[in-house]
This record gives structure tokens, C-alpha cells and sequence, in this order.
């Protein structure tokens, strides 16, 4: 089973996708707010296997291989991007559809006790729902902040190192100022800080001001050094039941 954490912090809330081993540890709260359906992680390799250590087809590819077929059958899904590799999240009742779509295009396996085992179509043929008519989808204003970002990696044994700051970071410290120039809020600095554990690996999104704030000697990031810029899409909270977001945004670029 992959194990799984990920919290980002935005100017608007928090928002954690964990494991369901690690929901069950969840003390219930009013503030916290749990969507209705549960989510499979999906991972693309080069070889249609997934072994650890397989070389990853990239965000581009996914894109126009992967999410626009399930956004043309209408099937909703969540991307995340780490240091390591690309992942996309979709919801267990859509399963059937996503195998029936991908299945002429890729080798499809599943995870048991540790084994990639092979699946085939007829697995699932009694839930294939054939996919609507298709619709014009929702075009979505895109902002860019003027916040430059970079993308990180940490050793698992060194983030007791770095976990006190990890914690100010996300939960006490304010927003980052604005720079000098920025009259409009399209180019107004964003708040946005992202941290993802999965299977051991720990990826880092923050800013470039906040970076200065951690020893240097223990994140890591390309060699080059680049620093990312955010397009935020949307001026309020997406739905859950929308698709065809990122493929919107993804298909072009790649």
C-alpha cells in the first residue's frame, strides 16, 4: 500500500490527503471538513511498471496521454507534482472508467502485498459506465503571482532538523510581502507552501524568501538551482466533480 501524506497551506485554508490508515488517527472536528470520496493514487512510469526507482514519463506526457482521455469521459481528477515524480488522484468509484479508458494505450498493474500484478479489463467490465456527451467545459480565470518558488527534497533523516521550522513556517508565520511594484492583485506575492510524504520521499514547495529561513546544506533541489513561478486557476474554491481543469491548463503547454 502507498503510504501517503501531503498538506499545502494557500491564502485560503489547509488541505491534507492522507492515507486511510492515517484518517483513522483523526481526532473528529467541526473545523475540519472531509470530502465525500475516497481517492486512489495513480503513477506513470516509462515501462508501465511501477518498481521503485522507475524513471518517471513526466507531467507533459501524463497530460496528454493520460488526464485529457479521462477528462473527455468525464472523470475528475487531482494532480500532484513532487521532487520525485508525478502522481494523479482519482476517485475509487471512477476506477472502472479510468482502466477502460487507459487500457488501450498502457499496461495497467495493481499493488498486492508488495507485487505489481497485471489488470485487465475484464476485472471491471460490470462497472464501465460509457462516458456522457461531450460538454464545453468551464473556462477558469488564471492569475500569476509575482512569488518566485523552489522545489525541494529533505532526507527523511534529517527532518527532525528542520521540523520546528517546518511547523512555524506553515502554522505561525504571516504571508510573504509584497514586492515592490505590485499595483494589482494578479501580481500581488501568494501565500502557498506544500509538503508531500509518500513512501518515504519528502518533497517541499515553498517560496524562494521562505528557503533563506532553513540550513542550506540540508534542502536539496536541482542543480541548477531554478526557481518556479505559481499560475493559480480559478478565483475560488474548484469543485470536486469538475474535470478537465488541469487538462485545460496541461494539454497546451506539453
Amino acid at each position: 500500500r502507498c503510504k501517503f501524506f501531503s498538506l499545502t497551506e494557500t491564502p485560503e485554508d489547509y488541505t491534507i490527503m492522507l492515507d486511510e490508515e492515517g484518517f483513522k488517527e483523526l481526532p473528529p472536528s467541526e473545523f475540519l471538513q472531509v470530502a465525500d470520496s475516497t481517492w486512489l493514487v495513480l503513477s506513470v512510469v516509462s515501462n508501465g511498471r511501477a518498481p521503485s526507482g522507475s524513471q518517471a514519463t513526466g507531467v507533459t506526457k501524463i497530460a496528454r496521454s493520460v488526464i485529457a482521455p479521462l477528462a473527455e469521459h468525464h472523470v475528475s481528477v487531482l494532480m500532484l507534482s513532487t521532487y520525485q515524480t508525478d502522481f494523479i488522484l482519482v476517485r475509487e468509484r471512477d476506477l472502472p472508467v479510468v482502466i477502460h479508458t487507459l487500457a488501450g494505450e498502457f499496461d495497467i498493474y495493481k499493488e498486492e502485498s508488495g507485487e505489481c500484478v497485471p489488470v485487465t479489463c475484464d476485472d471491471v467490465s460490470n462497472g464501465f459506465l460509457k462516458p456522457k456527451p461531450a460538454a464545453s467545459p468551464t473556462l477558469h480565470p488564471v492569475q500569476s503571482p509575482q512569488t518566485r518558488f523552489c522545489v525541494l527534497t529533505v532526507a527523511p533523516d534529517t527532518l527532525p532538523s528542520i521540523a520546528t521550522m517546518l511547523i512555524d513556517v506553515l502554522f505561525y508565520s504571516h504571508s510573504p510581502p509584497r514586492e515592490a511594484g505590485a499595483s494589482s492583485q494578479d501580481l500581488n506575492s501568494s501565500t502557498f507552501f506544500a509538503f508531500s510524504l509518500i513512501e518515504g520521499y519528502i518533497s517541499i514547495v515553498m517560496d524562494a524568501e521562505t528557503q533563506k529561513r532553513f540550513p542550506s546544506d540540508l534542502l536539496l533541489t536541482s542543480s541548477s538551482g531554478e526557481l518556479w513561478r505559481m499560475v493559480r486557476i480559478g478565483g475560488q474554491p474548484l469543485g470536486f466533480d469538475e474535470c478537465g481543469i488541469v487538462a485545460q491548463i496541461a494539454e497546451p503547454l506539453a
